[in-house]
Order: C-alpha cells, then sequence, then structure tokens
C-alpha cells in the first residue's frame, strides 16, 4: 500500500510514507509531547479545572502541530488534493466519542482484525476516540468500506468525512498504538518473507524470554516489526541485558496491552532526535511555512518551463538556513516531479556555490513564517485561553481536525474572531453585532468611549503622561457593511448629545438674539460654557478651533461616513493642515490655533483633544494617506477591517438595540464621566512593558524597521485601550483585559502593515539622495544571482530591461560571471581591473 505522509495538517508537501518515517513519527518527542498536552488538559477538564469549550480550542491548536499520514492515497505532484489522488486501497473509520478506546477496542475488535482487514488500529490525539486503518473489501469504494465497517462493527454512529481521498490522520505516540500490521500497511514482501522466516524460528525459552517475550502472542510477534524490518522481539533480544535509552513507552497513559508493550521495547531501539522527525525547522518555524511564504515571494509556485530553475533558486536560499546540509534539503524541499537523484543533482550544485550574506527574499519569507507561527503560538496560553483563535469558525475547526480536503491558509488575524473571553464592556458592545462585524466594532469604540473622558491623565512606560486620545479608521470593501459601527456608536454618545443639544440651543438662542439687533446696538457676549463635544464632520477650522477653545478641556468627537470629509479642516491654507490636526491630536500636551486680524474672527490657541471615527474603502483609504505616509499619520490612528465574505452568503442580521442594553451600558459610561486626574492602573503599566519586548522580538526577527517604527505608537494605542477598561470597570483590572488588548494590538499592526506596508517601505526607499555617478552593477548583486535581481539592479540605475541579456553575456565572456542554470549566475573571484584571481576554474 502507498499513502502520503506530512509534517503537519498546514503543509502543502506530501511524501510517499516509508516504513521509516512511520516508525520515527511514532517515536517523536513532539508528538508524545503534544499528546501528553492534550491528555494532562482532558483531565483538568474531568476534574473541573477546564471547561469544555476551551479544551477544545486546545486540542484544535495542539493538533495542529502534529504529524499527518493520509492514509487514503498519496498524491502526483506531492500535493494533498483530491484532483492529484492515487487510492491507496486503504480505509479510515472513526469511533468518536468513547469513554474507553482500549475497552471498546479489546471488546468489539481485538482477535477479528484479519477478518475485518485492520492493519492499523490506534487511540486519537484526544484520547476519547478510535481509529481503524483497514483494506477495502473488494469492489468497493471509499464509501461503501465505510458502511461496510460500521456494519462489522455495529456501528450506526460513524463518520462520514472520512471518505474524502485527501483526508488527513494524525500521528500518535507508539503507546497509542493497539495493533499494527506493518508488512500489509506499507505492502512491503521482504518484510513479509523476513517476519514469516521469524516466526519460524525457534522461540525463546520461558528461563531466558524478557516478561514481554512470554507474554507476547506469536502473531503478535509476526506483525509488530521495527524500521529496519526487524520483529519487536528481534529487537528486544538485541538490546537484552542493556538498559534501555528510553521509559518504558506507555507509562504516562498507563497501557496495558501486549501490542503497546511490544511497541514500547520498539522504542528504545528506535534512534533518537529531540527534533521533531519530520517537522524539521529553523528556530522553531517548520521549513514547510518557510517554503510557503518563500514561493508567495517569489510569484508562485513552480509552473511548466521554470521548475528546475525555481527550485535551485530555492535550494540557493534555504542553503543559507540548513547549515549547507544536503540531507536536511533533500528532506525539506518539494519535488514537483523531479526524481530522487535530480533532487541529488540540484541540491548539490545548490551547496556547492560561493557562501555569501542570506538573501533578501529569504529575509522577508523567514519574518513571514515567523509572524505565522507567533500567531499560532498565541492562539492558546498555559491554561488553554483562546487568543485570536476562531472559536465560532467550524470550517477552521474542521480543517484543524483533518477532516477537510484542502490545505488551510496560515493563520490570518484579519479574518479570526475576537478572542472568546472579551471584557465585559466589549462583551456588551458587540453582543447585537454579527460576527463578521464583531472585530471591526471592537475597536471603533474606543474613540467615543474615551471621549467621556476629562482632564484624566495616564503615565506611559516613557514617564509621559498620555489623554486616551484615540482616532479610528474602518478600511473595507465596497458594500462590506462599515456602517455597523455606528449604532453602538448612537449609544455610546447618547449622554454627550443630550447635553450638546441643550448647548447648541443655548448658541442658536444667542445667535438669533445678535441677528436681530441692529448693527450700532449693543450685543450681548457669546454665552459661557458652550460646550458642545459633538462636532460636524464638514467643520471648516476657524470653527473647531472655537469649539475646542470652549470645550474647557473635554474632547470633541466625529464621526465621518468618508475619510476625506476631514478635508473640511485644511480651510484655504497650506496643504496637509487636516492631517497636522489628526497627529497633535494624539501628541500630549500639543498647541494649535490661529491669529486674525478681524474683531469677529476667531483667534485662539489650544490643546486639541479630538477624537474621532471615520470609514472607507481600501483603495481611497490608500490613496488619501498616500502622500503622507512616512509623516506620522497612519502610526496615530487605530485601524481596522471587515473581511470580504463569501459571494452569495446570507445577509448578516443584527441584534435588537433596546432600554435594556442602555441600562446595561450606563454604568460603564458613568465611570468614565465621574474620573478624575492622573490613574495609575499598574497591570496595564506592565502589560504595556510586556507588549512592546514582543514588538520588538519580532521586529528584531523580521528585521523590518516599517513592522519596528509602526508599533512603537501602536502599543502606546493599546494601552490606552486598555486604560480606558480599566477606568470603565470601576478602576478595576479584570483578567480578560490582556487578551483582548494583545489581540487589538496586532490587529492594529497588521491592518497597517497590510493597507501601507509595502507602500510605507517605497516610500522609505526612494528617501535617500541617490549616488552620483556610474556604480559598479556587479558589485551590486549577490554572490548567486538570478535573472530577476539583474533586471532589478538595472532598473534601480535607471537602465531599461532591455539590455540585461547583453550585459549578462559580456560579464561571461569576461569571466567576471559563469551560469549555473538558464536563469541563475555565479560571481567569479577577480580583481578590481578585472583579471581572475581564481586560478583553479
Amino acid at each position: 500500500m502507498k499513502f502520503g505522509i506530512s509534517n503537519n495538517i498546514k503543509s502543502r508537501v506530501v511524501r510517499e510514507c516509508t516504513p521509516e518515517l512511520f516508525h520515527q513519527a511514532l517515536a517523536s518527542s513532539l508528538v508524545a509531547r503534544v499528546c501528553a498536552e492534550i491528555e494532562d488538559a482532558l483531565e483538568a477538564v474531568r476534574r473541573g479545572e477546564m471547561s469544555k469549550d476551551d479544551f477544545e480550542t486546545l486540542k484544535a491548536a495542539r493538533k495542529k502541530m502534529l504529524p499527518v499520514i493520509t492514509p487514503h492515497a498519496t498524491f502526483r505532484n506531492g500535493r494533498r488534493l483530491n484532483a492529484d489522488a492515487v487510492p491507496s486501497g486503504l480505509s479510515m473509520y472513526d469511533v468518536d466519542h468513547i469513554p474507553d478506546p482500549r475497552g471498546y477496542y479489546d471488546d468489539h475488535i481485538r482477535g477479528r482484525e484479519a477478518q475485518l482487514g485492520i492493519v492499523l488500529a490506534h487511540i486519537t490525539p484526544s484520547t476519547e476516540g478510535l481509529r481503524l486503518l483497514f483494506v477495502i473489501p473488494a469492489g468497493m469504494d471509499l464509501a461503501a468500506a465505510q458502511r461496510w465497517m460500521s456494519t462489522q462493527l455495529g456501528d450506526g454512529n460513524y463518520d462520514g468525512a472520512v471518505k474524502d481521498l485527501a483526508r488527513c490522520s494524525f500521528l500518535v505516540p507508539r503507546e497509542y498504538v493497539l495493533y499494527l500490521d506493518e508488512e500489509r500497511l506499507f505492502g512491503n514482501e521482504e518484510l513479509r518473507m523476513k517476519n514469516e522466516e521469524l516466526a519460524a524460528a525457534p522461540k525463546p525459552s520461558a528461563a531466558t524470554a524478557t516478561p514481554c517475550h512470554a507474554e507476547r502472542s506469536e502473531t503478535e510477534s509476526k506483525h509488530l516489526t521495527d524500521a529496519a524490518g526487524r520483529s519487536f522481539a528481534e529487537a528486544q533480544d538485541d538490546k537484552e541485558g542493556e538498559a534501555p535509552s528510553v521509559p518504558p513507552v506507555g507509562t504516562h497513559h498507563g497501557a496495558s496491552d501486549d501490542a503497546a508493550n511490544a511497541a514500547a521495547d520498539d522504542a528504545a531501539n528506535t534512534p533518537k532526535a529531540d527534533a521533531p522527525w519530520c517537522v524539521p525547522t529553523f528556530k522553531g518555524v517548520p521549513y514547510s511555512e518557510i517554503i510557503q511564504q518563500w514561493f508567495r515571494l517569489a510569484g508562485g509556485e513552480p509552473v511548466q518551463g521554470e521548475r528546475n530553475d525555481k527550485l535551485h533558486r530555492l535550494a540557493s536560499h534555504l542553503r543559507y538556513i540548513a547549515d549547507n546540509d544536503e540531507a536536511l534539503l533533500l528532506q525539506v524541499m518539494p519535488r514537483y516531479g523531479l526524481s530522487e537523484e535530480e533532487m541529488k543533482g540540484l541540491i548539490h550544485s545548490a551547496c556547492s556555490a560561493k557562501w555569501y550574506s542570506m538573501p533578501k527574499m529569504l529575509r522577508e519569507a523567514l519574518c513571514h513564517a515567523e509572524r505565522s507561527a507567533a500567531e499560532s503560538k498565541h492562539l492558546t496560553d498555559a491554561a488553554g485561553r483562546p487568543f485570536g483563535y476562531a472559536q465560532g469558525d467550524k470550517k477552521e475547526e474542521s480543517a484543524a481536525d483533518g477532516e477537510n480536503s484542502s490545505f488551510g491558509g496560515e493563520a490570518d488575524i484579519l479574518h479570526s474572531s475576537l478572542p472568546k473571553r472579551l471584557p465585559a464592556l466589549i462583551k456588551l458592545l458587540v453582543s447585537r453585532t454579527p460576527d463578521v462585524y464583531k472585530p471591526a466594532v471592537a475597536h471603533a469604540v474606543f474613540p467615543s468611549l474615551a471621549a467621556h473622558l476629562h482632564k484624566v491623565r495616564f503615565r506611559y512606560i516613557d514617564n509621559v503622561e498620555h489623554e486616551a486620545t484615540l482616532m479610528n479608521v474602518l478600511m473595507a470593501g465596497t458594500g462590506a457593511g462599515k456602517d455597523c459601527i455606528s449604532e453602538p456608536i448612537n449609544r455610546i454618545m447618547a449622554d454627550i448629545r443630550r447635553r450638546d443639544e441643550d448647548n447648541l440651543r443655548r448658541e442658536r438662542e444667542w445667535k438669533n438674539e445678535v441677528t436681530s439687533k441692529g448693527a450700532n446696538k449693543d450685543k450681548r457676549q457669546r454665552p459661557e460654557g458652550l460646550i458642545i463635544q459633538e462636532i460636524d464632520a464638514d467643520m471648516t477650522n476657524p470653527a473647531f478651533v472655537m469649539r475646542m477653545a470652549e470645550a474647557d478641556g473635554h474632547f470633541l468627537y466625529t464621526k465621518l461616513n468618508e475619510i476625506d470629509q476631514f478635508d473640511a479642516l485644511k480651510g484655504t491654507g497650506r496643504a496637509g493642515q487636516q492631517f497636522q490636526i489628526m497627529c497633535l491630536a494624539f501628541d500630549p500636551g500639543n498647541r494649535y490655533g490661529q491669529t486674525r486680524v478681524g474683531a469677529q474672527s476667531v483667534t485662539e490657541k489650544v490643546t486639541i483633544r479630538f477624537n474621532w471615527n471615520a470609514a472607507t474603502t481600501i483603495q481611497k483609504g490608500r490613496r488619501y494617506f498616500s502622500k503622507v505616509l512616512t509623516d506620522g499619520p497612519i502610526s496615530r490612528i487605530n485601524f481596522c477591517t471587515i473581511p470580504e465574505r463569501e459571494i452569495g452568503a446570507d445577509m448578516p442580521v443584527y441584534g435588537t438595540y433596546d432600554a435594556a442594553f442602555d441600562e446595561e451600558l450606563r454604568p460603564y459610561i458613568e465611570n468614565l464621566v465621574k474620573a478624575q486626574g492622573l490613574i495609575d492602573c499598574p497591570q496595564a503599566y506592565k502589560l504595556a512593558k510586556t507588549l512592546k519586548e514582543e514588538c520588538a522580538d519580532f521586529a528584531r526577527l523580521s528585521q523590518s524597521r516599517v513592522y519596528e517604527n509602526l508599533s512603537f505608537r501602536a502599543n502606546v494605542i493599546a494601552w490606552l485601550k486598555a486604560c480606558v477598561l480599566f477606568v470603565a470597570n470601576g478602576c478595576r483590572w479584570d483578567k480578560t483585559f490582556e487578551d483582548f488588548i494583545r489581540w487589538s494590538l496586532r490587529y492594529d499592526l497588521a491592518c497597517k502593515m497590510e493597507f501601507f506596508g509595502d507602500a510605507i517601505k517605497e516610500a522609505q526607499a526612494a528617501a535617500p539622495h541617490k549616488q552620483k555617478g556610474p556604480r559598479n552593477l556587479l558589485e551590486l548583486l549577490p554572490d548567486n544571482f538570478s535573472y530577476r535581481e539583474a533586471v532589478e539592479v538595472r532598473l534601480q540605475a535607471g537602465m531599461d530591461e532591455k539590455g540585461t541579456q547583453n550585459m549578462l553575456n559580456q560579464w561571461g565572456y569576461r569571466k567576471y560571471i559563469a551560469r549555473i542554470t538558464n536563469y541563475n549566475y555565479s560571481k567569479l573571484k577577480f580583481r578590481k581591473d578585472g583579471t581572475d584571481t581564481d586560478k583553479n576554474y
């Protein structure tokens, strides 16, 4: 039988499973650790220390770390797709949700393995199920084989999803294995003959046999073999008298059946490696993830005509994080139809080139892969609490369980749901919001909440005092539902609007009185205390300054239906004044105003306290900020988005905002209004320091200057949100705040990098002054470079692409470079005068 094996459920590469790989997987320390964590969590559920939902979340996240096999098929081109499947002749059958899988196996199956065609039986990673692999009876397809097995076992509730050819099965530790018929599982004729010889050989006497030998049945000795093709009995004989290199397998789980004991004997004889057997990693990140990101940056996976060149370039890059280890590269490199010998030659050629510095594209791929791994790591904490995980997304959950035929993409916080446990205020504010809009609403409510604070200050980790200056832009596609934030904001602003209405009435009465009097009549001065916080979206700059002066330290607030409504504030003065207001609104102790000569003109100097919300399409938002990418507004604004829904998806349905909602919200608003002075929140302070270090760690790993620069103020924004939640909660810290704020920070940075990251990087790259005079283009290229990299160097030097091939031909003729493949080149050693210094070349 030929079936596949892969690093994990997310890996795009599937290899043919061999006995060696299979046994290495069963002995993997990673597999043992992950399954032990799942079992420990299940025990915590049974003791009442963990909820069932938290256990399911932890289990789904941990299972994503396990290697998998594809029992139903191997796959052409090495990709797990039904269209490329080559059936193996095996079927997989699950018996789920049974309290005692071992007991079920003993009662219903043991002794019937040959009759049922079973080649492998093991407990599932959850320890609450049983998985059987069996040979499909003649004339049946997968679906029919499933029905047949269910009839044989008297099981009417079997899992119909396993009929999918691309279905995965998570691998487990040896002690979970209840039965293994290796010769039939792998179709190994040589192994079958060896086992028959061993079965016919004289058995050890009772006096010399180990207890394991004395208890093991002849049938199990025949079927249970190690990776070298030896029976477990033979392996035990070889090890007799030696101390085992690993503890007896089964101790942790209390395994008692003979097959598990036999597997325990073999575990001591299997070569041990702390690194995962088939999950090779670099700094904890699977190579498969790095390769996936590299292909994305390289324009996609190889197509007809570029396979050899692209794979050679991939190997040339990967060797920098594989210590030039050809064996490791042979293990992690995708094949795309190339034979083993062709891959060996390609990898040897790549590793034989001169060593240079790590290629830029590989650094970027590693950065993206590390970010994905970091997101996966934060899915749950040590207590199993979810973090940014799509708990309600059943599609993602089924993919994690191996029930989908397609691969899931990398973890994407912009398409994930909120953390499961939310601060009470946020939980209330999103309670009437459809799930697809909840992340956007959870971000957008903070400017209006913070607008209730009056002269309240918080001390940041740099010892600078800040007020809760929060601005939010929702960027999403046309028709995405950007108005979802309106009603929660309306409810938050209700008390401010009632007060504003009284003051607006007073202002109208004063204006009417002034207008009714003649020019020479005495006119009453403008009324005192006209605090009007919510301003019009199209307010002019003088009116804005006047409202700010009269606000007496309160925040102004507005909600813009389109971001370009902000342009009304720029007036007729210098360009970009609206962006200056955005920047000053965030900065503590800012000063802004205008000086006019006219008696009726506004002449004021104010401190801008201005919180606002705006919405825009992604295209318009990018265009609006395109001229100020590196000038500060983007880093000071909190961004959010709404993921695009599938075509034809059901219309999201809102809940009802009623008096009960308002009454539940009222205490939080009152707490914000009555707060005064400098408020100390040590938990928020500590969290800000932690998040700063987390951002710094990622910046160091990714070497992304854009990310680092954006993270500084993003951390301040996240900290201010924590402070607002703290005050709204009666100055009491809640354990739900930390997960939510961390998620909020990561979400904000993900939006900024998604919408503006590349553009900021390009703007920063274009900023330095161009060097005068000609440059040595060859010096600008790495020692091993591609045709495309040569084109890019020419374009950066102001030359056209057309002359690239002629330039490379000249360099080759002059022995400056050597051609490796059609589109890959290597520098030769030469002096500055151009003469060759490599006498051996």
